[in-house]
């Protein structure tokens, strides 16, 4: 896809580890509240298609520097348990766009800065898993970039209530997201 090919959108939905095996300690704790989490995005993913607004999917490698989205998305599809749910709910659509992350934030060490550049995005609704590491540090990575945030409360998921709790009041008072439900967000104008 070259730059010709990019959407430009105002508002661009940026979804954060849903494809995710849920093979690490704690995972146990997130898979239910994940799986809620996924069927809001689903709802939220879809309102926003709708209205021109793009997907992007940015996701761990897994420690696999030779990882493909592609593959990971059908293996947790085929699989069982809230991994697969999250992946059949979320599977990516034709026009989404992905990126590999190789730590917790979105931004670091990815080409999303870039590519939100590019699409000339200024605001970003971010959902994914987990609200009180990789979506909040992706958060604070895109307030120190001057973007609008919206993370909206219901399209997250962490290991607790409270961890999630302590990490939506933060993201809504230190870096100024709009934590409102996801049935709350109007998409702004895509282009």
């Amino acid at each position: 896809m070259d730059n010709d090919d990019l959407p430009r959108s105002r508002t661009v939905l940026l979804l954060i580890d849903f494809i995710n095996p849920l093979d690490f300690p704690g995972a146990e704790d997130l898979a239910a509240p994940a799986v809620e989490a996924a069927q809001a995005t689903a709802v939220l993913k879809s309102a926003l298609c709708k209205a021109g607004v793009p997907a992007i999917y940015a996701n761990d490698n897994y420690g696999g520097w030779q990882s493909d989205f592609q593959t990971l998305v059908e293996r947790c599809a085929a699989g069982k348990g809230a991994s697969a749910e999250m992946a059949r709910l979320l599977r990516p659509q034709s026009g989404d766009l992905t990126v590999l992350k190789p730590r917790h934030s979105a931004f670091l060490g990815s080409p999303l800065d870039l590519l939100l550049s590019r699409m000339h995005a200024k605001e970003i609704i971010i959902t994914g898993l987990a609200t009180d590491l990789c979506v909040q540090l992706t958060a604070m990575d895109g307030f120190l970039r001057e973007y609008q945030l919206k993370v909206p409360v219901d399209c997250t998921a962490a290991e607790s209530a409270e961890y999630k709790k302590q990490s939506i009041a933060y993201m809504e008072r230190v870096l100024r997201c709009d934590v409102s439900p996801s049935a709350f967000i109007h998409a702004g104008q895509p282009h």
